[in-house]
């Protein structure tokens, strides 16, 4: 990601919350590199297993050219897909954690190595988001293909 698209990425990000100035100071003084930010607001995340959750992201990265930002959570535990704000509210999938309005995520800063939490695709900055019909389509294909269908 060039220095334009980080810059970019970090100002969309920290935009969610009322002093974004203070996200920035967050990243810079959180020796993991991370910040906790609100969901719901611009986007809402859905967290599969990193068992789903990678394969998921293959079967979407050949399903659109660019997916929205996609996390990675410290171990490779859990995967989390930015999706539209309200998602979280009507999604019904099982083994998938929804998180929206009301609830805070750990997002590291864009473009910088971090202390766990990475992003595996990394925000553009132009909130670009994982549109959730496609995503569940990934889902189903790709839990076919590790129950060998």
């Amino acid at each position: 990601m060039g220095s334009a698209g980080a810059k970019s990425a970090v100002e969309w990000l920290a935009s969610v919350t009322h002093d974004p100035d203070s996200v920035r100071r967050e990243w810079e003084d959180n020796p993991l590199g991370v910040a906790l930010l609100p969901a719901g607001r611009k986007w809402d995340v859905l967290i599969l297993g990193s068992a789903l959750g990678y394969p998921t992201l293959d079967v979407l990265t050949r399903l659109v050219d660019l997916p929205g930002p996609v996390l990675a959570d410290f171990g490779d535990a859990r995967i989390g897909f930015f999706v539209p704000p309200g998602t979280a509210a009507r999604w019904l999938g099982t083994g998938v954690r929804a998180v929206g309005r009301g609830t805070w995520i750990v997002v590291p800063y864009p473009g910088r190595p971090t202390g766990g939490v990475r992003w595996l695709v990394p925000p553009d900055g132009t909130g670009h988001l994982t549109d959730p019909v496609v995503l569940e389509l990934a889902m189903h294909e790709a839990a076919a293909q590790l129950a060998g269908g």
